[in-house]
């Protein structure tokens, strides 16, 4: 048995002694356990970032389905509609962020995707298929440099350089967007 002692009120010089029997302990253990693991899933989603699909603004894509952004991703488009090379800009696959791209854009390991990267861009030395961004703000300049280029960057580091992609009718932020964080 372990004697815990507490002030009962601030204004008060009364003190009440409590006895915590080792059962007591244990629940003590066990609230305190969940309350650590809650503060630990919040400050993981909080973390979560919504990711957003943008373009050169010269690119007549406004709208893309989700199967179709899958071709582009994985460099099995080469042309849009209009003739243009496509380019795809990307964090490198190791990155935090990119993990909900690499799970549902993708369904690939980061290893794979980093070969798939290699053997993408081969034979392709002027206009790459893939370009990796070492920052969002790379990205952007990027994308908004290169004609044909779309990019996966966080909505917040968007500006008014690129144009936001619709991926299946959502824009980001809209409920049931594909690339929504939480």
């Amino acid at each position: 048995m372990t004697l815990v002692t507490f002030n009962q009120c601030p204004l008060s010089s009364t003190i009440t002694q409590v006895c915590v029997s080792a059962g007591d302990e244990r629940v003590l253990r066990q609230r305190f356990l969940c309350a650590f693991m809650l503060v630990i899933i919040s400050a993981s989603l909080a973390a979560a970032r919504d990711i957003a699909l943008v373009a050169n603004k010269a690119n007549a894509v406004g709208a893309i389905t989700v199967s179709d952004l899958v071709k582009v991703c994985k460099a099995q488009t080469n042309r849009w509609p209009d003739g243009k090379p496509v380019t795809f800009v990307m964090r490198s696959p190791s990155a935090p962020e990119m993990k909900m791209v690499l799970e549902k854009v993708y369904g690939m390991s980061e290893s794979e995707v980093s070969s798939l990267i290699v053997t993408s861009n081969h034979g392709r030395p002027t206009h790459p298929a893939i370009l990796i961004a070492t920052s969002d703000e790379e990205l952007v300049n990027r994308v908004a440099s290169t004609p044909g280029a779309v990019g996966v960057v966080d909505v917040y580091s968007i500006n008014s350089s690129v144009a936001v992609v619709k991926i299946g009718g959502k824009l980001p932020l809209e409920p049931g967007y594909l690339l929504h964080g939480n």
